[in-house]
């Protein structure tokens, strides 16, 4: 049985500056490098480098960053048979700066990401009879995100949502749908409406999810660790200490750790611990997609923390 992974997948144009730009600040950049990356495509790799079959659907435009797209992600090991190649547009584009501490600021261009529809819904369908674990995000429409939903709820899969970008009106229905939601702090704080910045207001926030319809709450807390809510329980996972040199895709790499275990058979306990590994080892390195951690890295952490 596989994972689905239904979403975005973008090229990233990455600066590293000292410190990020406040409104109308330019500052000048130390280092400019470019990175695969989009969440459902950083999901799907991070699932692929711990050895878990995944397929990726979603939308590359035809041209020269959806080549670069396409062949990283085959190299990676990633099901790359079911991604659309649009001619009529251009691949999603994220533009990143970084600072010394590792912070950092996102704007994207959606491009062949915003067209994602029933071409890929019927992808989808396609692959749910032998998948355990679909995965989805916000960065393609609502629409097609809610669809999904549907389609994985009839299916009995475990289904994972990341609402990242993280907007504030979802549906009170694909709170229903969805057996786990995992936002950060900040996509947290938009859901709710209020600060989410520590583990007894991301217990408050669980709390206010799980009245929206959300069975199972795993909120990231970035350095405090991370912090889970059921109907039967709830527990917070103490932060693993490393240095951080950039937080691009730790989410993702969480997430897709987290999918790995359940998809292994773990226990959701056990698939937070994952996904809390996986999530400081990759902000020891740069990059999106290159900072997600092998399966030899990943397995040494474990069983030092066994």
């Amino acid at each position: 049985m596989s994972v689905v992974v239904f979403g975005s997948i973008n090229i990233d144009l990455v600066v590293e500056v000292s410190h990020l730009p406040v409104k109308g600040e330019t500052v000048i950049g130390n280092r400019f490098f470019i990175s695969t990356g989009g969440k459902a495509a950083n999901q799907a790799v991070a699932l692929a480098k711990l050895g878990i079959p995944v397929h990726l659907i979603g939308q590359i435009g035809d041209d020269s960053f959806g080549q670069t797209l396409l062949q990283n992600l085959k190299t990676a090991g990633v099901k790359t048979d079911k991604i659309t190649i649009n001619p009529h547009t251009h691949s999603g584009i994220a533009s990143i700066t970084v600072d010394e501490q590792g912070q950092n600021t996102i704007t994207c261009a959606a491009g062949a990401n915003r067209l994602v529809g029933e071409p890929e819904l019927a992808q989808l369908r396609a692959l749910l009879p032998k998948t355990k674990v679909v995965m989805l995000e916000l960065g393609v429409p609502l629409s097609s995100i809610l669809a999904a939903a549907r389609d994985a709820r009839a299916s009995g899969c475990c289904l994972i949502l990341d609402p990242a970008p993280a907007k504030s009106n979802l549906p009170d229905e694909l709170y229903q749908l969805v057996d786990i939601i995992t936002p950060n702090e900040i996509e947290a704080s938009q859901l709710v409406g209020f600060t989410v910045d520590g583990v007894t207001t991301a217990r408050q926030a669980a709390t206010f999810l799980h009245q929206m319809g959300a069975r199972k709450v795993i909120i990231t807390l970035g350095n405090q660790g991370a912090f889970c809510s059921t109907q039967e329980e709830s527990f917070w996972v103490k932060p693993i200490p490393v240095k951080v040199v950039d937080a691009v895709a730790a989410g993702d790499a969480f997430n897709g750790a987290l999918a790995a275990a359940l998809a292994s058979g773990k226990s959701l306990r056990e698939a937070v611990e994952w996904g809390n590994i996986a999530g400081a080892l990759s902000v020891t390195k740069n990059g999106a997609q290159p900072s997600l951690p092998d399966l030899d890295t990943f397995m040494k952490m474990l069983s030092e923390k066994a």
